[in-house]
């Protein structure tokens, strides 16, 4: 178990990043690379003290391998879905679509094997910093506009989510798409369109990543696809949000 005393305090003005990977050279590489990119980085190298770190502390981002003592990736995952809608990016030497899909499926947020190189890391994280940093100070009377669709009430600015004014949790991607799909009601939307919207330009990522968002989030919504109030499938094109009654 890692010591508390090696837990040195992290600039607070900075992106703050959570590794979670008992490979420790691998720790210390990305460590090396990201503080100079402008990320506070701190590690931790098995599955129970990730779990600890990514939910007592805060966090603008985790980057968690599925191979760790202790708890694997998944479950500790698992764990950090219950308490926490923080960006978790998985990276492992597992690479295959299966590992992916489920990753996808228990709540994270991006996939990346071990063999992708440290940019392509930093491009995946300032994505998702981006969002998790970038929210504009809240002023009276200056807040950024909700985004309605029938029950469903998101507002941009802080990031809230409410379906029929209970509070939704969702990762930093579903928001997004849902914010790209509510806002154009009736519009269909191709999967390509949505990765561009959701993920940037910065890279790119499997069509399924976003057929699994989908389905995480018509859950959370309580949809039903095949007879949708919210998030309606266009055969062989891609999604549209409909426009339903409150």
């Amino acid at each position: 178990m890692d010591s508390p005393a090696n837990h040195r305090p992290l600039p607070e003005a900075l992106p703050r990043v959570l590794l979670i990977d008992d490979d420790r050279k691998l720790c210390r590489l990305l460590t090396e690379y990201l503080g100079p990119m402008g990320y506070a980085v701190h590690a931790v190298h098995n599955g129970p003290a990730g779990v600890a770190e990514a939910t007592e502390q805060s966090w603008h981002a985790v980057v968690l391998d599925v191979m760790l003592p202790g708890l694997d990736g998944f479950e500790v995952l698992k764990q950090i879905r219950r308490a926490s809608p923080v960006p978790v990016l998985m990276l492992t030497a597992r690479g295959d679509e299966p590992d992916r899909i489920v990753g996808l499926e228990i709540g994270a947020d991006d996939y990346l094997p071990k063999t992708a190189s440290p940019r392509e890391l930093l491009a995946r994280l300032r994505a998702v910093t981006r969002r998790t940093t970038a929210r504009p100070a809240h002023h009276p009377g200056e807040s950024e506009p909700d985004v309605v669709a029938g029950t469903l009430r998101l507002n941009p600015g802080t990031r809230v989510a409410l379906l029929a004014d209970q509070p939704l949790s969702l990762t930093a991607v579903e928001f997004d798409l849902l914010v790209a799909l509510a806002r154009t009601p009736g519009r269909v939307r191709s999967r390509e369109q949505l990765l561009e919207e959701v993920r940037d330009r910065d890279y790119e990522v499997f069509d399924r990543s976003i057929d699994v968002h989908i389905s995480s989030l018509r859950k959370k919504l309580g949809d039903d696809p095949k007879a949708p109030r919210f998030i309606e499938t266009v055969r062989s094109v891609g999604y549209r949000m409909l426009d339903p009654e409150p």
